[in-house]
């Protein structure tokens, strides 16, 4: 196979894999469903597919509705009757902090007949960032610097946010009461848990303060002094705990996942499979450190290369981790890559591709990236030491330099990372 024919195949993967869960497609079935309240229908909704859901529901459902949005800059859709806000992600700003004290207040107040439809979606977590009181928006900020850097993964970061939050875990729903509320998801995570998506505003929370501080402890995370005053206080029992699974204040909730990375990942493999490729599933949970991850796979393809003649594609979804020690620019899937492509050393017949498919890998507009045969030997003709930008924690700048780079601008949809390995021995 010629790498153009191996790079457009890659690409062709990741776009199927982005179409299954464009909001209009995915969110179709179930607006065309839902029954119009006796009551207001108020919209609310948080995350980086937030505006793109709120304008599906606008554009195919029929009945009055009113509400407010908030979603990434430069994510946002032209709404006529729900306001849509931008605000900073990952690390929230005083925009996404108005914007939820906002929707709590916009939830609040309604008879058992209205409805109160809850858009969220991956990024809803730091879009939502309404701290609990006693704290700062400064103080949430610098815990969630600091649990980006550490290597935890995004059970155990959105375990800390919520009890660290007036609107998270839970409370938006509590706030509704007693009007319905009904929650459409769209998954980012592992196992597809509702109640780690966007840190579970309408959904019952497991996870305790106890839970938080150790997450702290375990990363060694030394916060503010009043984020583990306010945590302890809580483990002690002196700050009200997150509702719990069977608290009747949730009685009224009903949370649907929309779209999943699973379901990306098999319109990928149907495409595959197409194209006349073998196709393995690896699964749509994968973590893990990411660069240790990339070696593994790029393993696993090159024992395949040598016991295969038939070309296949190797598909995976999760969220890696990253424990930043160097200074580069991220982010995980290209960590990921440049890990994978520097063990695959040149290995003839295996491509790689690594996305996220919200279209932005870490703090970078750079969805992820794409590696060949000859990239490790082309960076190095270009002067450059692939295993030190690893090092760096700089895989960005790998591919950059490279052109391998894939940007695909906002794509206003989120169902977690989407890796692809092709062997055609």
């Amino acid at each position: 196979m010629k790498d153009a024919e191996a790079r457009a195949l890659l690409r062709d993967l990741f776009d199927a894999a982005l179409a299954a869960a464009r909001p209009a497609t995915c969110l179709a079935p179930y607006i065309d469903t839902l029954q119009p309240p006796k009551g207001r229908t108020i919209v609310i909704g948080a995350g980086k597919a937030s505006a793109a859901m709120a304008k599906a529901v606008e554009d195919q459902w029929p009945h009055p509705i009113e509400g407010l949005v908030v979603t990434r800059y430069g994510y946002g859709e032209p709404c006529a009757k729900i306001k849509i806000v931008e605000a900073a992600h990952p690390v929230p700003d005083e925009k996404g902090r108005a914007a939820a004290g906002r929707i709590l207040e916009r939830v609040k107040g309604h008879a058992p007949d209205d409805l109160v439809l809850c858009l969220i979606s991956g990024g809803a977590s730091a879009l939502l960032a309404l701290p609990a009181p006693g704290l700062t928006l400064a103080d949430k900020q610098e815990v969630n610097r600091a649990l980006l850097k550490s290597g935890a993964n995004i059970v155990e970061m959105n375990t800390v946010r919520k009890h660290l939050s007036a609107i998270k875990g839970g409370r938006l729903a509590v706030a509704a009461q007693p009007a319905r509320v009904l929650s459409w998801l769209i998954s980012d995570v592992p196992n597809d848990d509702p109640g780690v998506i966007g840190s579970g505003p309408t959904v019952p929370d497991r996870t305790t303060f106890a839970d938080a501080l150790a997450v702290l402890a375990k990363y060694r995370i030394d916060p503010p002094a009043s984020v583990r005053a306010h945590l302890e206080k809580g483990a002690a029992g002196g700050v009200e705990e997150t509702p719990k699974p069977g608290d009747p204040r949730l009685a009224r909730v009903e949370t649907i996942v929309v779209a999943t990375p699973q379901r990306s990942l098999e319109a990928a493999a149907a495409v595959a499979g197409e194209r006349g490729l073998e196709v393995v599933m690896l699964g749509d949970n994968l973590e893990g450190e990411a660069r240790e991850l990339g070696a593994l796979h790029a393993q696993k393809a090159i024992e395949r290369a040598k016991r295969v003649g038939r070309p296949t594609v190797i598909l995976s979804g999760g969220e890696t981790t990253v424990t930043v020690r160097g200074k580069g620019r991220g982010g995980r899937n290209v960590e990921y890559l440049l890990g994978k492509a520097i063990e695959a050393n040149g290995a003839p017949g295996i491509w790689g591709l690594a996305a996220d498919t919200d279209g932005v890998d870490g703090a970078e507009d750079i969805a992820g990236g794409i590696f060949g045969p000859d990239s490790v030997s082309r960076a190095r003709a270009m002067g450059r030491d692939p295993k030190a930008l690893l090092d760096d924690n700089d895989g960005h700048s790998f591919f950059e330099m490279l052109g391998d780079s894939i940007v695909t601008g906002p794509t206003r949809t989120n169902v977690n990372d989407f890796r692809a390995t092709l062997i055609a021995p």
